[in-house]
């Protein structure tokens, strides 16, 4: 048995994560945490996005045994941007929401580096290169873009 120490959410946690046992597969099944989806595998669709360390990253495609730093789901974000998750549903971002937990870690990540610093254009810019491995089947992306900009823009007023 190969256990393996992380801090999810704040908390310290200790699992069994043997070999390339998935970071998504311990957070779903041994935590409960379900935000972060398992659709693709590959990390190709960004449903399963987690941070750690504050950075994006494709939980599906990560060793648990391999993770050194601090990991957060959507689900322990879920305070610190509940005026984006308000956003996403005031305007129609939220669709289906399978992929919403990806595209919330990811905007959560854009907050905090500044994202209300940039010129508009720029940061209309910066969160679709952000968001574009986040694959979204019922939306034509902009109501989440306007969502991030937005409350990027009211977080730095």
């Amino acid at each position: 048995m190969t256990r393996t120490h992380l801090v999810v959410n704040g908390s310290a946690v200790e699992v069994d994560a043997p070999g390339l046992r998935s970071l998504a597969d311990v957070l779903r099944t041994d935590l409960g945490l379900t935000a972060a989806k398992l659709a693709c595998g590959r990390g190709e669709c960004g449903a399963c996005t987690v941070l750690v360390d504050g950075l994006p990253r494709t939980s599906c495609t990560t060793p648990a045994a391999l993770v050194r730093g601090e990991v957060w789901t959507s689900e322990g974000l879920a305070g610190e941007n509940a005026d984006l998750r308000a956003r996403f549903a005031d305007t129609g971002a939220f669709q289906c929401g399978f992929c919403t937990p990806g595209q919330v870690v990811h905007a959560t990540a854009l907050l905090r580096e500044g994202l209300h610093a940039l010129p508009p254009d720029e940061r209309r810019e910066r969160v679709r290169t952000a968001l574009s491995g986040n694959v979204c089947r019922c939306t034509g992306y902009q109501a989440i873009v306007e969502s991030v900009c937005g409350i990027a823009e009211e977080r730095g007023a």
